[in-house]
């Protein structure tokens, strides 16, 4: 019984010092060499997506390859299932979500960098479609992606607008989700607004982007809860990137798809 005992309170200790060991993991300073595994969905351009030549580029991606060169991180761009983005990072699967982040709703589930970029939720149609407004909407086929802030707007404090379409359907990407208002399967797109600024850059006169927005909203990079100094850390290099140009010449690499820095928060 005795040695029993013992065998208890062993165990119980390994099992402490290990949830301590976990905890000092998760908490723990960013040091130069760990690896910065940014989590991206590849089908969110600007900010995260397969380029022409297959490699995976965006604006996010460009941020977060550079913000690790300066503190001496070893970047890894680690494309993602968005359905499993939280177990992912709770895992330590990736190091960061990073890829048109939005903080809103999501207020106390992660460690957040500070807002770097302004952001909105938006409907785009068919140019041409009749649709002018969001009254327009009703009883007609809304798509979005699936987990998206426009998602969490419409279902939240714009339900009442959601409650007069036809139906509010789902989607893996926004990709699929332009294809089938391209084909006339869905009358409109309910996205973040740089979602809409690419899809429009891509197709000149194709879309036509409702005036008024659904939501104003922040992008972040977001962390496990408890990540604090990485999280600083990231803010502060952003700081400097914005004040050296670097942010400005990355920007401009992706005007053509409709992203512009004039909607940069950090300075």
């Amino acid at each position: 019984m005795k040695f029993a005992k013992l065998a208890v309170l062993a165990a119980a200790a390994l099992l402490a010092l290990g949830a301590c060991s976990q905890s000092a993991t998760t908490n723990s300073s960013p040091e130069p060499g760990m690896e910065f595994a940014v989590g991206f969905d590849q089908s969110y351009p600007p900010y995260g997506f397969i380029g022409p030549d297959g490699n995976y580029t965006g604006f996010d991606l460009d941020l977060a390859a550079e913000v690790a060169k300066r503190n001496g991180w070893t970047y890894k761009a680690e494309p993602i299932n968005w359905d499993t983005k939280d177990a992912e990072l709770e895992t330590g699967a990736i190091t960061a979500i990073w890829n048109g982040f939005t903080m809103e709703g999501r207020e106390g589930q992660y460690t957040f960098s500070d807002p770097y970029m302004l952001n909105g939720q938006v409907v785009v149609v068919k140019a041409g479609s009749g649709i002018k407004d969001v009254a327009g909407l009703k009883g007609r086929n809304v798509v979005t992606q699936v987990d998206s802030a426009a998602l969490d707007v419409l279902t939240g404090a714009q339900k009442k607008i959601a409650d007069t379409f036809g139906s509010l359907q789902e989607r893996d990407n926004y990709n699929t989700a332009f294809m089938e208002l391209e084909s006339g399967a869905v009358d409109a797109v309910a996205c973040d607004l740089s979602i809409a600024q690419f899809q429009m850059a891509a197709n000149p006169g194709a879309y036509f982007q409702l005036p008024d927005p659904l939501s104003s909203e922040h992008y972040v990079v977001a962390f496990k809860k408890g990540r604090t100094e990485l999280a600083a850390a990231v803010t502060k290099t952003l700081r400097e990137m914005a004040a050296d140009g670097t942010v400005e010449k990355i920007a401009k690499k992706y005007e053509k798809d409709g992203l512009s820095d004039k909607n940069w928060l950090l300075k």
